[in-house]
């Protein structure tokens, strides 16, 4: 019945938004014998797909099909997490998906491989119409769009409301004095953001500028290395590891923790009524108050170029990202919606995991380098943590290590 139910309301919401043009497709045949036959195999990652999560991808897809009684559609489904489908889809495009969900760092290796479709015409007004321009952005490359975004990706900060405070969460030192944080120190997706809040920068002012190289270095730099140093030591520091940090909200030991929307439910399990989520915090660095700030991009509906149903395929892509295929997964699944006219909504307005994400994303995030460049960061980022852990990097050797974590940055190999 649920099923039955969401389609129901996805056919209606798509008429009430004048999105017909739009739509989706079922599991099936249309039962007309007049109808276009067409198969489309449609890559999601496993838990879109779970009965235990509401099939989503399935319910979607038998509401597009219903609206669209003129294509006899079979649908392939293929479990493909959205990590993973940019590098499936770039390395061999005829053997995949020909509509795929897919994280837009993978964006680069796809366009290079010319197996991407550029979104143009009444496809990318749609877009552009229910979107914010700092979403767009994350999709767009010599001024091409590639895909339809669903949800922003990114992380912030889950904490205990019976710990800290409204006031307490705002500067992570202070909280430090109050509680005990853990914080995923030698992941180098989420350590930069003592960095950049200090100034260090990415390939230029939008992160797309190669020529422009990693600025990793200099005093501004050397100092956050010796804040993070005397950081790890603190007792009230934990370095969050292997689940570590969710471990530790179950059994107390922990009060806060860094993350995203796909840790939400176990930490509400672990929380209860106490849980509370709230956009990065700043940290005081010399006596002053640094922002922290987060890598940021966007997860997206993307059509293969090599498919054979390339109107369908689009079509599909659109409905699969359009609003009221958003709202069904954020209530199935709790993927935070970047579409504009559902934020506006007032349940979803109230929701603080929906809050913290998208104030996170506007205000305490730079969008994540697309670059091919960007692939040589991550290493010694990653390097520099371990070696703080570790005892490697000191107050004595931190000017040294910072340098070298920068020439790093900038090479196209680490000696």
């Amino acid at each position: 019945m649920m099923r039955k139910r969401a389609v129901s309301l996805l056919l209606a919401g798509v008429m009430t938004l004048g999105l017909a043009a739009g739509g989706l497709t079922g599991c099936g045949s249309s039962g007309n014998d007049g109808a276009e036959k067409v198969r489309l195999m449609v890559w999601s990652p496993s838990e879109d797909q779970s009965k235990d999560s509401g099939e989503w991808l399935q319910t979607c897809c038998e509401a597009f099909a219903d609206a669209h009684p003129e294509w006899d559609i079979t649908f392939v489904y293929g479990v493909m997490d959205e990590a993973s489908a940019g590098e499936q889809v770039a390395q061999d495009p005829d053997a995949s998906a020909d509509v795929f969900m897919y994280a837009n760092n993978s964006l680069e290796p796809m366009r290079n491989a010319d197996a991407l479709v550029r979104f143009g015409g009444k496809y990318r007004e749609q877009i552009e119409a229910t979107n914010s321009q700092d979403v767009l952005d994350t999709l767009i490359m010599d001024d091409n769009l590639y895909g339809i975004p669903f949800t922003t990706n990114l992380w912030y900060m889950y904490y205990d409301k019976s710990v800290f405070s409204e006031e307490d969460i705002k500067n992570l030192d202070t909280m430090l004095e109050k509680g005990v944080v853990s914080f995923p120190f030698v992941n180098s997706w989420y350590l930069p953001a003592f960095y950049i809040g200090n100034g260090c920068t990415l390939f230029g002012e939008d992160g797309k500028d190669e020529a422009a190289g990693v600025d990793f270095g200099g005093e501004n730099a050397v100092e956050v290395t010796n804040y993070l140093i005397d950081l790890a030591q603190n007792p009230n520091f934990k370095i969050d590891d292997l689940g570590s940090g969710i471990a530790g909200l179950r059994d107390g030991s922990i009060n806060a923790m860094f993350s995203g929307s796909w840790d939400a439910n176990a930490v509400k399990e672990a929380l209860g009524d106490n849980m509370g989520v709230a956009a990065l915090p700043t940290y005081t660095l010399n006596g002053e108050e640094k922002q922290m700030y987060a890598y940021a991009g966007t997860k997206a509906i993307g059509v293969n170029t090599h498919s054979d149903y390339m109107v369908q395929a689009i079509e599909l892509a659109i409905w699969l990202g359009n609003a009221e295929s958003q709202r069904l997964h954020y209530e199935l699944r709790q993927v935070v919606p970047c579409n504009t006219e559902l934020l506006q909504e007032e349940d979803i307005q109230k929701d603080e995991l929906v809050m913290a994400q998208n104030t996170t994303f506007s205000d305490t995030s730079i969008i994540q380098p697309l670059v091919n460049q960007m692939n040589n960061c991550w290493t010694p980022v990653e390097n520099m943590g371990k070696g703080i852990r570790n005892g490697n990097v000191t107050h004595e050797n931190a000017q040294e290590q910072t340098e070298q974590m920068n020439e790093a940055m900038n090479s196209d190999g680490i000696s």
